[in-house]
């Protein structure tokens, strides 16, 4: 699968990744911005999820939300924003022959967003009640919990949404000065994926983007590790069944470890067929889901276990995924296992990519972050040479006592008995 790209970068420093993909139906317009949760202080948590609603209720040539979602029902896209700790990104996807008005859209939303107070304040809430239903799926609100648990209080460890105080005290004015550091062309990236016409789609992009300056980007703080024992956060709900998040702090997006860690991952819970299915589910028959993944940003990282178990049956869960976890560390992984498990990863990573904006977020992704961008047949490369003993001792690294976590929402008052087996 050979998938090129070019990368453009206009004279005010946005960058620009083409990715033409013979033959598709769509096309893929997506703007990522460095503005997330991580470059947030305390008083405006929750801004930059926030901000990112306000750009769809109105710019200077579309004053109403209606005016720009009409804009993309009707040229019948699939759209929609999402904020992280460390980016913002807008996109629509498109027919391919649709791809300059899409381009048209999405550029204002990112240019020209009005912030107009009325609409500030009755999207307050919304927010709200986004954050209201979260609390009600407790499968997503546990990473909340984990991160909070592991990186306490600073911005790794707060909610994106934020909290409920901070987004009834936001002003018009904030919004103004958050986006006045941080939507910046030198802190953003253009992704076009997809069939598309090159030169038009090119002059489209100097006719919208051209006009910004370049501006002085306000960096995110930097996050702190420290830990020197096992953790554990119970959050009492009365549920039917317990949700947990197990793992260890790991390292950075950048650390040459992570492909090692990305294998590592998929052996103990990608599939089901991965050790963490068959010993939780399929053994003891105590768990609907469980998976395992390194989740890696970049200046922290981490590696955990989620899964939703019988209340019954939450302490031989934790104790079966330590030991899980310990084999990792102690045993080296047969040729066999590791062959299955890399066909596994690359068949993932290809078939993912048969789309124009999982291309669009592939690419975009790692040029965000200030990464090599490395197309899917040099990462295919770097899995396949992943061997036992790098796994081994990624594993001896990661599963230390010193980086243990463990955060649970369920019908548990207390947390000592758990915290008793908290351990390898």
């Amino acid at each position: 699968m050979t998938i090129p790209f070019k990368k453009h970068i206009l004279p005010n420093g946005l960058r620009v990744i083409l990715v033409p993909q013979k033959d598709n139906v769509a096309a893929t317009i997506l703007v990522l911005v460095e503005a997330g949760s991580k470059y947030e202080t305390k008083d405006i948590n929750g801004l930059s999820h926030f901000l990112e609603h306000m750009c769809f209720k109105g710019t200077k040539t579309r004053p109403k939300a209606i005016d720009i979602a009409g804009a993309l029902d009707g040229i019948g896209a699939e759209y929609n924003a999402f904020t992280s700790q460390e980016w913002t990104g807008y996109y629509a996807k498109v027919q391919s022959h649709k791809d300059e008005l899409a381009l048209d859209i999405i550029s204002d939303l990112y240019l020209n967003p009005v912030f107009d107070s009325a609409e500030i304040e009755k999207e307050k809430g919304v927010i709200i009640e986004e954050i209201n239903m979260y609390e009600d799926l407790p499968n997503r609100k546990i990473h909340d919990l984990f991160m909070a648990l592991v990186y306490g209080d600073q911005p790794a460890g707060w909610d994106v949404a934020g909290r409920k105080e901070v987004i009834r005290a936001l002003t018009r004015e904030q919004f103004l000065d958050y986006r006045s550091k941080h939507y910046l062309p030198n802190a953003s990236v253009l992704v076009v994926a997809g069939t598309f016409d090159e030169k038009k789609i090119w002059q489209g992009i100097e006719n919208h983007f051209s006009v910004l300056n370049r501006g002085t980007k306000h960096d995110k703080i930097a996050t702190t590790e420290k830990q020197e024992k096992p953790a554990i956060f119970v959050k009492f709900k009365e549920s039917d069944q317990t949700h947990l998040v197990l793992g260890c702090r790991a390292f950075d997006i950048n650390d040459p470890r992570r492909y090692a860690l990305d294998v590592l991952a998929d052996i103990l819970g990608g599939g089901m067929s991965s050790r963490l299915f068959q010993r939780i589910r399929e053994q003891l028959g105590a768990a609907y889901y469980v998976r395992a993944e390194g989740n890696l940003f970049s200046d922290h990282g981490y590696f955990g276990v989620a899964a939703g178990v019988d209340h019954a049956k939450l302490e031989i869960v934790i104790k079966a995924i330590l030991e899980e976890l310990q084999k990792m560390a102690s045993q080296e992984v047969s040729e066999a296992e590791l062959k299955r498990t890399k066909d596994h990863l690359v068949g993932r990573l290809l078939l993912g990519l048969e789309t124009s904006d999982a291309l669009a977020t592939y690419y975009g992704g790692q040029e965000i972050l200030h990464q090599e961008i490395m197309t899917p047949e040099s990462l295919i490369e770097k899995i396949n040479g992943v061997t036992s003993a790098e796994i081994m001792e990624v594993a001896r690294f990661i599963f230390a006592n010193s980086k243990l976590n463990l955060a649970v929402i369920g019908p548990f008052k207390d947390s000592a008995a758990v915290a008793e087996i908290l351990k390898f």
